[in-house]
């Protein structure tokens, strides 16, 4: 019985860290090392929290997203998709891709209050 709740709990608290890059307002860029040149850079939205998954590294959020091209941002509230910003076949964001993200972004917090 100890061993089953030991394990309960271990699954718990790895499935809560799991989704944990989607809390609260988070902007999460998906790359690969081939592709550097084409992300954006996402030091500017520090109000909100930031990730960056290499698909080398990270595969397994490329697959529970749907990840199709690299690079892509997501950006979350509480856990929810709100905007997916895709490069295509290109590999290269549209020009005003951080004007779009930044405006959702002032939205959300916007709604917030």
């Amino acid at each position: 019985m100890r061993y089953l709740i030991l394990s309960i709990l271990f699954l718990t608290s790895f499935a809560i860290s799991a989704q944990e890059y989607k809390d609260e307002i988070s902007v999460v860029q998906f790359s690969a090392g081939f592709v550097k040149e084409s992300e954006i850079n996402l030091n500017n939205f520090r109000e909100c929290h930031v990730y960056t998954f290499y698909i080398e590294k990270n595969k397994k959020y490329f697959d529970a997203e749907s990840i199709k091209y690299l690079p892509t941002i997501l950006l979350f509230q509480n856990g929810k998709e709100v905007m997916r910003v895709e490069t295509g076949i290109s590999m290269k964001f549209p020009e005003n891709t951080n004007k779009q993200i930044r405006k959702k972004v002032e939205e959300l917090i916007g709604n917030k209050f």
